[in-house]
């Protein structure tokens, strides 16, 4: 198949940490990446936010390339702002498929911003399009009293509309399903289960004594760890409050358990940080933890697989969360993952067989499991092994696959066709 994938606001080949990059852009990454390899040709399409990036990279593979296209400012925006530029995107989509002789079988965008281009591409083509959301702005609402943060009317509108016209939406969860049905009025025959998958050659279990080595840790330190955006959703003020509980019930623990905080800007001075990591830094001093939690920033995403097998624990404590990648690349380490009983996160961490589920932003039952964990290695290894074996399911050829079968619902003759070998020479220049 020919695929067209849509990741405006957002390039897969960002650096991952920062406020608007994580789980959605490795998903499109490693997506696109595996699709080429099953002998697909994909072309992601994305906005330019620095006019220092290549217009055409072929970082992912000879079948996949990643495809600048500039619409607006050549810097980031807020994502509403990128709506405004839209049909300047769209623009330049069909001005390189028309220079370059393109034809897509299949629309597969991502996100709303995606979905709205995709929905003029299919004017254009009358390609069809596959939908995914990743997140939901009626759920993030939902937890506004937690966040502070409302998403605009025009989100909404723009989902709502998109809910209803076009071909197939696929979901990573049956909870999301659910969501896109009560709250949206999707029509259920309309929305397919597909889950995340995970890089299980990159995301392995490593021995713990060589994974804490290879990250200078020494190796009677026992670990909790977080991974993730720095932002109010994602409830590491939860977390902190559970730790503060932790060395409450054990003060022994303060001589041998850290807490590392994974993700955002740390290393900067204060007034360069954000105002999440700004208050996270002064909650934990005010709870105590100053000396005993490691903001340690942005990793790279080659290296996580050793800060994942070094831990005894990984825990994420979202408001909310579409499907949680985080918790599979955990358990892919095998580590045992405490998670908040929303989302995904729901059906990916297994209630006492990969780990446990606390109902989000209860730092007490969050506290408990924790303890729980670091207490007892034996459950600590059995959880650990059940998870890595678990996380088997979610290798990124079976959600290939999957997306392979639910492509062929709404372009089933694109679908039975042989896979092209390879891209055709670029005849023209790509814009610039």
């Amino acid at each position: 198949m020919r695929i067209c994938m849509l990741s405006v606001h957002t390039c897969p080949l960002a650096a991952l940490g920062g406020k608007k990059t994580g789980g959605m852009n490795v998903y499109v990454r490693d997506l696109a990446r595996e699709f080429a390899r099953r002998g697909h040709l994909v072309e992601v399409f994305t906005r330019v936010q620095d006019a220092c990036a290549p217009r055409l990279s072929h970082e992912l593979g000879p079948n996949c390339r990643v495809v600048h296209i500039p619409a607006g400012p050549e810097s980031p925006l807020e994502t509403d702002q990128v709506y405004d530029y839209l049909d300047e995107f769209v623009a330049g989509v069909l001005a390189y498929a028309d220079a370059n002789q393109r034809t897509y079988d299949i629309i597969h965008s991502h996100y709303w911003l995606s979905g709205v281009a995709a929905e003029r591409l299919r004017t254009a083509w009358g390609t069809p399009v596959v939908q995914m959301f990743h997140t939901l702005g009626h759920m993030k609402n939902d937890v506004y009293e937690y966040t502070g943060e409302m998403v605009s009317e025009l989100r909404i509108d723009a989902e709502t509309a998109l809910m209803a016209t076009v071909d197939c939406i696929t979901a990573a969860s049956p909870m999301e399903k659910a969501q896109m049905v009560m709250r949206y009025g999707a029509a259920p025959a309309k929305v397919a289960v597909v889950p995340l998958g995970v890089d299980r050659d990159l995301f392995h279990p490593i021995p713990q004594e060589e994974a804490k080595a290879f990250i200078d840790v020494p190796a009677d330190k026992r670990i909790v760890l977080f991974v993730g955006r720095i932002e109010p959703l994602k409830g590491v003020d939860t977390l902190l409050r559970a730790m503060h509980r932790v060395f409450d019930a054990w003060p022994e623990a303060a001589e041998s358990v850290n807490l590392a905080v994974i993700g955002g800007d740390a290393n900067v001075p204060r007034e360069q940080m954000s105002a999440e990591m700004v208050r996270l830094h002064d909650m934990s001093i005010e709870l105590g933890l100053e000396n005993l939690t490691a903001f340690l920033g942005r990793r790279r995403q080659e290296l996580l697989h050793y800060y994942y097998s070094a831990a005894d624990v990984v825990v994420i404590p979202s408001y909310y969360e579409s499907f949680g990648l985080v918790a599979l690349e955990a358990m892919s380490c095998g580590t045992p993952v405490i998670a908040s009983r929303v989302g995904g996160l729901s059906f990916s961490v297994v209630e006492g067989v990969t780990g446990f589920q606390v109902p989000a932003g209860d730092d007490s039952l969050m506290a408990d499991r924790i303890l729980r964990i670091l207490r007892n290695d034996d459950l600590r290894r059995r959880l650990g092994f059940q998870a890595e074996q678990m996380s088997s399911c979610y290798g990124w050829e079976n959600i290939a696959e999957r997306l392979e079968e639910t492509f062929a619902r709404v372009a089933p003759i694109a679908a039975s066709a042989a896979p092209a070998a390879s891209f055709p020479v670029l005849q023209a220049p790509v814009l610039s």
